[in-house]
């Protein structure tokens, strides 16, 4: 669901973070409209409000895991976590974490990857948010679920595609997200 469906329909802040993610034409590969939200992260007040709207919304939902997907959801993970208090778990790409892993590989459009945790950064029976920045098919928030292997409330992503089509492959978890991709840049 988007955060304008749901209860901050015409709050100013969502055009805001909107405006901040710059678009960029045909990055990686031709034909992709890339949303690179280091722009987002370069405006404090628009970065503010991305994580205060994810803070208001889970503070009460006694989540005690966020979980942030490699890289993107390390910029706003750690910042809801401590503000609901709770602990931050980093989902890595594969040898990235020393030490025991367990790891939960996925299927993307142009081939497979795979995210990896720390054993025993979750408990059996803890509450989970998994965030990151964007979804698109919802191979890699799926991944994230299978992996945390707890109790996922929602996934949440700043940017998601109007048609997530990804969200059926959530297992009926819900989706959140902020706001949709834009397809130009207005910007400088």
């Amino acid at each position: 669901m988007f955060a304008a469906e749901n209860g901050l329909k015409g709050d100013p802040r969502l055009q805001a973070i909107s405006q901040a993610i710059r678009v960029v034409p045909h990055f990686p590969k031709p034909g992709i409209m890339f949303q690179d939200i280091t722009t987002l992260l370069l405006d404090h007040k628009a970065f503010k409000d991305t994580v205060d709207i994810f803070v208001d919304r889970y503070r009460d939902m006694g989540i005690s895991v966020v979980a942030g997907v490699e890289a993107r959801g390390f910029m706003f993970g750690p910042s809801i976590a401590l503000a609901i208090g709770a602990k931050f778990v980093p989902l890595r790409k594969p040898r990235k974490l020393p030490g025991e892993v367990i790891s939960e590989a996925y299927v993307l459009e142009y081939g497979t990857d795979c995210l990896e945790m720390h054993v025993g950064a979750v408990q059996t029976g803890e509450r989970a948010l998994v965030i990151d920045d964007l979804v698109a098919t919802g191979g890699t928030l799926s991944a994230a679920i299978r992996l945390l292997g707890a109790e996922v409330i929602e996934c949440a992503c700043v940017i998601g595609l109007p048609e997530v089509k990804g969200q059926c492959r959530l297992n009926g978890k819900p989706l959140y997200i902020l706001v949709e991709p834009r397809e130009i840049d207005n910007c400088c």
